[in-house]
């Protein structure tokens, strides 16, 4: 009974930990970049209540797909050039 509580236990405490995105607020320029360019694609906590995917370059978005560049906010500047976000560009800027 011990080892059955005890691995309920692990497996509890490693869910967050597995589901956690990295907080672009929370780290330098350089770090937040370097991430999406080594990965190719990210999600990327934006602030403690919002995040979106970044990704390198086209080859990381679906087929129909389009370019958009985007800033974030990191720790140590404002207006972070980090690499774009995905969109459909029949659908426009709009988000309905």
């Amino acid at each position: 009974m011990k080892r059955i509580l005890l691995g309920f236990i692990l497996v509890l405490a490693a869910v967050p930990a597995a589901s956690a995105r990295p907080a672009s607020y929370k780290m330098s320029c350089a770090a937040t970049a370097g991430l999406v360019q080594s990965r190719g694609a990210a999600l990327l906590d934006t602030s403690p209540t919002t995040f979106d995917r970044y990704v390198r370059d086209i080859t990381f978005c679906m087929r129909g797909e389009a370019l958009r560049p985007e800033w974030v906010r990191t720790r140590d500047n404002p207006q972070c050039f980090v690499g774009y976000t995905c969109y459909e560009p029949e659908r426009g800027w709009r988000w309905w």
